[in-house]
């Protein structure tokens, strides 16, 4: 069987090729006869243009069945995506397509004349657009050619997929994605989490992020089944789809708001196998309400966006609140402690992995790749843990100051950098907090000179606004006159949640 990751899921098609792969909410169903056709089409498209084995192209567009496709062709072409989060604003785009150097980039139609003044001075062969209706000239130039394609044939170790992530140090990393990391991860998962014939995964996640674009949708491809396509998160068309489905994946911040809905009930689930959480910790109250309002658990998993998914709850077995499963079959997991000693069940330490779902490296950052792993290989998560006797894993808490707003990673760094520039400030610590909604918010303390504090909190979240996506930008900021440091002059973050704690529940109750 060929490496590339579209003669994988090809395999997997169900031989009746009208059975239906996405239905969207007004109803419009693309089957798998769609599938192919469209990435095709898609495909012989990018080759009229030039695009070749393993050039780049930037895709920063609406949730559509059109953007699942674009992504399916660029599997099938050999060539490597790189979804952008459709929060970023310009001056993240900006930066992001320089480090990436696409080939051609793909926008929204409202986007093109901004992106077009960036890419000018890169060399991109052109700008696309791609509407959320799946509508723009991607489609329209696309439409009438061949709808015959052979896929290219790839290497398994060739990039599919580079996905940014943000980097502590304020520059983002770019991490690539195997067709082999990708087949592997989707196989374990369609076994983990025991995918049948008559399921029906009901698909309300954005698709920039793993979580959306290769936990969701290549476990179906891997099924070859279809999925209710939601435009965006709703809570009470979310709950109606129920009675449709058997499987919903979301993040913790979709369960929340599920539960306050008075919809939710036993029956509105009854035709439900699986509600899986992930991309940021659980609380147990919700897990708890949940379970007492359904009768159903919601099964929590480990990951990130280097290694796919690394852990699971056994669907057969009763979910407990606060763990995240066992290792999946291919994943080789350990707990070391500061030595890099294994430590023995029950004691927290650094989660360590080896898995052929592992990515390639960080795009561009060789000795950042290298200081990840430890010198027999294992990748250093940066997580914190404990095992119990038979595997099953608890995360206490993270190595880094990153925290997940809303299923998004967000590292303080970044933001911090971009308040500091700012005129007037003259630093800033950002910490994430818990939040009711998001899981984690954040809370960012600004040191302002006395006579400079005419710089309003106001102004200063209206321009993070133009800077950063909504989900990094802070919830609470508060102005001081000096951060709290230890003898090395490291900030002691740990004294300002203490300090800024009852502060921060001040801001809750307006929420």
């Amino acid at each position: 069987m060929s490496d590339n990751l579209f003669e994988i899921f090809r395999s997997r098609f169900p031989e009746d090729s009208s059975q239906p792969f996405i239905e969207t909410n007004d109803g419009k169903v693309h089957t798998y006869a769609d599938l192919d056709r469209i990435t095709a089409q898609y495909h012989n498209y990018m080759r009229s243009l030039g695009i070749k084995r393993e050039d780049r192209i930037a895709v920063q567009v609406k949730k559509s069945p059109e953007a699942v496709f674009l992504y399916l062709a660029c599997l099938r072409a050999g060539v490597t995506f790189v979804p952008l989060n459709t929060a970023y604003t310009m001056e993240e785009i900006r930066f992001l397509l320089s480090d990436a150097e696409p080939t051609m980039v793909v926008c929204d139609p409202a986007k093109e004349k901004n992106i077009n003044r960036i890419t000018q001075r890169l060399d991109c062969y052109s700008v696309k657009t791609l509407d959320a209706l799946g509508n723009g000239t991607l489609s329209e130039e696309s439409r009438g050619l061949s709808t015959d394609a052979k896929s290219t044939d790839v290497h398994g170790d060739d990039v599919a997929a580079i996905l940014y992530s943000s980097g502590t140090t304020g520059r983002p990393k770019g991490v690539m994605l195997s067709h082999r990391n990708l087949a592997r991860n989707a196989e374990a998962l369609h076994t983990a989490w025991q995918f049948g014939p008559d399921d029906v995964l009901l698909h309300a996640l954005p698709i920039f992020h793993t979580h959306g674009l290769f936990v969701a949708i290549n476990t179906v491809l891997m099924n070859g089944t279809g999925m209710l396509f939601h435009a965006a998160f709703d809570t009470k068309d979310v709950i109606t789809d129920f009675a449709r489905a058997t499987i919903f994946m979301g993040v913790p911040t979709y369960y929340t708001r599920i539960l306050s809905a008075q919809k939710l009930t036993a029956a509105t689930c009854k035709s439900m196998r699986l509600f899986i959480s992930g991309s940021a910790p659980l609380l147990e109250q919700a897990f708890n309400a949940f379970s007492e309002r359904t009768g159903h658990s919601i099964l929590e998993r480990y990951g990130m966006t280097e290694a796919g998914i690394i852990t699971s709850e056994d669907p057969q077995k009763k979910s407990r609140p606060g763990t995240v499963g066992w290792p999946l079959p291919n994943v080789d997991l350990r707990i070391t402690d500061k030595s890099g000693k294994v430590v023995s069940p029950g004691n927290v330490g650094a989660i360590e992995i080896k898995s052929p779902g592992l990515f390639s490296g960080y795009w561009r950052m060789p000795e950042k790749t290298s200081s990840e792993f430890s010198l027999d290989g294992y990748f250093r998560t940066g997580d914190l843990g404990k095992t119990e006797s038979d595997g099953l894993l608890t995360i206490v808490g993270r190595k880094t100051d990153m925290f997940i707003a809303g299923g998004y990673n967000v590292y303080p760094k970044e933001i911090e950098v971009c308040i500091n520039a700012l005129e007037g400030i003259i630093e800033s610590a950002v910490l994430g907090m818990p939040h009711p909604d998001l899981g984690e918010a954040g809370l960012a303390v600004i040191v302002v000179p006395l006579d400079g504090r005419n710089q309003t909190i106001k102004t200063i979240r209206r321009l993070l606004k133009d800077k950063l996506a909504d989900y990094k930008v802070p919830k609470l900021l508060v102005v001081t006159d000096a951060l709290p440091r230890n003898t090395m002059g490291k900030v002691q973050k740990n004294e300002l949640r203490k300090t800024y704690r009852s502060r921060w529940t001040e801001y809750l109750e307006t929420v």
